[in-house]
């Protein structure tokens, strides 16, 4: 099976501000920004994501959150779901002063119409704004969900109204189970403004969305955000952060969503980004090949696992399409 990767000549056609001096202090405004797809809004090339302060307290979570813009970042991921809706509470007690330097995403689990606007109402009013600026239909995972989603009265109907209705700006989608799930997506309807989608450097070997979405993503002029860039630190047993940050960075997306619950690792990341420039293809190939003996669903345990229902449990070469 012939691979697609993209590095090197691709991303230059992805806006990326110009980088400090090595060694200098970070400031405000030194994190590169990329024009996000056909949205035309220029984001950090990093933003915080809200998924993993569960594992703060409420007071730590909002400390990291304002840290988050004092170094300069603009991108805000978030979803109703996450904590219960307090991850969408820290937000709403740090970013609606400083509202309109800020990019502020969230999503939706709900498949019907009726259910997916109650949430963006209450997530709306969870984080004190009248609007977000990217809506995302959450977590899109297998047929049933596209069957639900698209099904009269359901979930895309609430979509575009919102987006009709000004409560959201751009709309979109995300997953992280299987590609056909957002090829389908993608073929059943074309009015959205972007994707999330996991990316690092073990994704190629095994159900891989960067060789089966991306490159449609591209084509489509979406919006692309990265996610799970160390597979959950799974992948900090063989690279470090700034290595697993660089390798999805150097694809043609345009930010990517850490869930920092430090100040110190949102500081490291910001620092990685501050000083990122594309790895060349040969590192990209080498970091692939290395990431190879850990793949599979058990280090990328989101996925669906077709090592047990198509191989019959048996070691597999490659798992692909």
């Amino acid at each position: 099976m012939k691979r697609r990767h993209f590095v090197g000549g691709t991303l230059a056609g992805l806006t990326t501000a110009a980088l400090p001096a090595p060694g200098a202090k970070l400031k405000s405004g030194d994190i590169p920004k990329r024009v996000f797809g056909k949205t035309g809004e220029e984001l950090t090339i990093i933003g915080q994501a809200g998924g993993r302060f569960p594992l703060n307290t409420f007071e730590e979570a909002k400390a990291i959150t304002r840290r988050a813009y004092d170094l300069g970042i603009n991108y805000f991921d978030n979803a109703h779901s996450y904590w219960d809706g307090r991850s969408e509470e820290v937000f709403g007690a740090v970013l609606p002063e400083v509202r309109n330097d800020v990019f502020i995403t969230t999503k939706s689990t709900d498949r019907t119409r009726k259910g997916a606007e109650a949430e963006l109402h209450l997530s709306l009013k969870r984080m004190r704004t009248d609007y977000v600026d990217l809506w995302q239909i959450h977590s899109v995972n297998a047929d049933e969900d596209l069957e639900r989603i698209f099904a009269p009265d359901g979930a895309i109907e609430a979509f575009i109204a919102a987006k009709k209705a000004g409560k959201c700006r751009f709309i979109g989608f995300t997953g992280h189970h299987d590609p056909a799930a957002h090829l389908k997506m993608m073929e059943l309807y074309d009015g959205y403004d972007t994707i999330l989608i996991p990316l690092n450097p073990a994704d190629p070997s095994y159900l891989s969305f960067e060789e089966q979405v991306l490159p449609k993503a591209v084509q489509l002029g979406l919006g692309i955000q990265g996610m799970k860039s160390t597979a959950n630190a799974k992948l900090l047993q063989m690279f470090n952060a700034k290595k697993c940050i660089q390798y999805v960075l150097s694809l043609p997306i345009h930010c990517l969503a850490v869930g920092c619950t430090t100040l110190g690792q949102i500081e490291d990341d910001a620092r990685f980004v501050e000083e990122f420039k594309p790895l060349a293809a040969d590192e990209m190939a080498l970091m692939r090949t290395m990431a190879q003996t850990l793949a599979g669903p058990r280090l990328e345990d989101w996925k669906r696992d077709v090592l047990t229902a198509s191989n019959g449990g048996r070691t597999w070469d490659y798992l692909g399409a």
